[in-house]
């Protein structure tokens, strides 16, 4: 258990929730078949070739043998342990929530399942937490005790900085030059920094994926005349005329806002799947990370 992020009772429970309703749909038929989420021996086919003192007997080819009239074995590669890295937003914006869950909860849940799922396929997992600063960095590692400490920061960390500047993560990003790894970025991407020269970068270092989480209310505020507003990150606050008129021009800020980053996304080829506090998201995340990571 680590001593570095306030663990409550509460927060020890919702891991708990988590690790075992994760298991559950790894398990169901509500994701697929829980088989795929294993990569079997742990080893890679490379080619069959004549059998040499010393060889495992478990590997020899019986069929190839009896039709070469001499004794084949099948030779293995082992596979190489992919590196998964979890960049999470820990700035003010995303402690903002209309619904009874927070943003960061919702991002905390996020990279929780990834973080499971990735070690129930033998994975090594990482984990960045920023703001407008890299706050905090746990290389990949493997293993139960490994994950449960990553999920212990992703829910009890207390950043030191409110402001979001994306920018630094993909910095962070570029300077551990992981090979052939993937990357997930989980923001609400509200931040003017997300086209920067550190982007194509790592999108070309990584498979990069960006998951995208949002409250309803970020996306089409309610029309209830003049409303008060505070940015989360800065103390401001401003009033809002959202009668009719004014509603329809920030329904459009808004939607222009995720129309440029989808562009960004697909320019760069960055895989994007979007995350609502209004409904459930872990069946999708354990299908999409699935489908991404081929097993």
């Amino acid at each position: 258990m680590t001593q570095h992020v306030g663990i409550s009772d509460d927060i020890l429970r919702k891991i708990k929730q988590i690790e075992i309703y994760t298991k559950r749909l790894l398990n169901s038929s509500l994701v697929g078949d829980s088989r795929s989420a294993i990569k079997g021996t742990g080893f890679e086919f490379d080619q069959i070739r004549e059998y040499q003192l010393g060889d495992d007997v478990r590997f020899i080819d019986w069929n190839s043998s009896a039709r070469m009239n001499k004794l084949l074995v099948k030779q293995y590669i082992e596979e190489r342990s992919r590196t998964i890295l979890l960049a999470v937003d820990v700035s003010s914006s995303s402690f903002f929530g209309s619904a009874p869950t927070l943003k960061h909860d919702i991002m905390a849940q996020v990279a929780s399942v990834l973080a499971l799922v990735a070690d129930c396929g033998k994975d090594r997992v990482g984990l960045l937490l920023f703001s407008d600063e890299v706050e905090h960095y746990i290389p990949p590692g493997r293993g139960k005790f490994h994950t449960r400490t990553l999920m212990e920061y992703l829910f009890g960390y207390k950043p030191k900085h409110s402001l979001t500047r994306i920018a630094t993560a993909f910095e962070y990003l570029a300077q551990l030059k992981r090979k052939d790894a993937m990357a997930f970025i989980i923001s609400d991407f509200i931040d003017d920094t997300l086209e920067n020269p550190y982007l194509s970068l790592i999108a070309r270092s990584y498979d990069l994926v960006a998951i995208r989480c949002l409250d309803m209310n970020e996306m089409q505020l309610p029309a209830i005349g003049f409303l008060t507003v505070e940015d989360r990150e800065t103390g401001e606050e401003i009033v809002l005329d959202m009668r009719k008129h004014n509603k329809k021009i920030m329904h459009q800020f808004f939607e222009n806002r995720l129309l440029e980053q989808n562009r960004l996304f697909k320019k760069y080829g960055i895989g994007l799947l979007d995350v609502s506090t209004a409904r459930p998201f872990i069946g999708d995340i354990i299908r999409f990370f699935r489908r991404r990571m081929r097993y």
